[in-house]
């Protein structure tokens, strides 16, 4: 069976400095650290990236590039239901936190944190991962169709399930447990529970979606903490 081709350096770089930056923090990292696990020279780093800002750049390119692979279309292959994909993704990062000891979070969100303030070309290539992540949740709330009520912005409903994965990761990362995190999941699931509640009322007529808004949701269990 032949050998696959090699992966080309530059993507190498981008794939290895993207771990390292999650793992350890951008100004953590040192470009030698990046080079030797990289396994490549200074000049075939220096050749792609002119320095370590450079890099920073690339690396929040190339993760616009691999959300879709790496992280949605996992989380799309887990379920059908467009809805369910939400949660599947959330467990997703959850499962994350569990293996890396409540370590780490959202590598994203961790790069916000630390260049945002001060790198504005950084700043506009982390809002549009963001952005990037929301539309591709946006896209299966759409899918949900009559599902959820008519007069639901889908777009700002992603954006609040993006702000639950951030807010539950950084909680659960400063009290070293995924309780919080799961306590922010529980709570959405049952905004939408409610959500879902009141499409259904809508769809039997107007007395019984006034019955169902003043209806609080109902909550579901929580997931089990390990």
């Amino acid at each position: 069976m032949p050998k696959p081709p090699p992966e080309p350096t530059r993507e190498r770089i981008l794939r290895t400095a993207f771990q390292l930056f999650h793992e350890q923090g951008y100004h953590a990292t040192g470009i030698a650290t990046i080079l030797r696990e990289a396994g490549v020279n200074p000049g075939s780093m220096y050749h792609a990236f002119p320095g370590k800002d450079a890099l920073l750049l690339g690396v929040l390119e190339h993760a616009l590039v691999i959300l879709r692979p790496a992280v949605i279309a996992p989380a799309e292959a887990r379920s059908d239901d467009p809805i369910e994909r939400v949660f599947e993704l959330l467990a997703q990062y959850r499962e994350g936190m569990a293996r890396a000891g409540c370590r780490m979070g959202c590598p994203i969100g961790n790069l916000a944190l630390e260049v945002a303030d001060d790198q504005p070309r950084a700043r506009e290539l982390i809002q549009a991962n963001f952005e990037n992540w929301i539309g591709e949740v946006a896209r299966w709330l759409e899918a949900a169709g009559d599902r959820l009520p008519r007069d639901v912005d889908r777009r700002r409903l992603a954006r609040f399930v993006l702000t639950t994965m951030e807010g539950g990761l950084m909680l659960a990362r400063a009290a070293g447990d995924l309780a919080p995190f799961d306590d922010a999941v529980g709570d959405l699931r049952a905004y939408f529970d409610a959500l879902e509640e009141r499409a259904r009322a809508e769809s039997r007529g107007p007395a019984t979606t006034k019955r169902a808004a003043a209806k609080p949701g109902r909550a579901r269990k929580k997931p089990t903490r390990r």
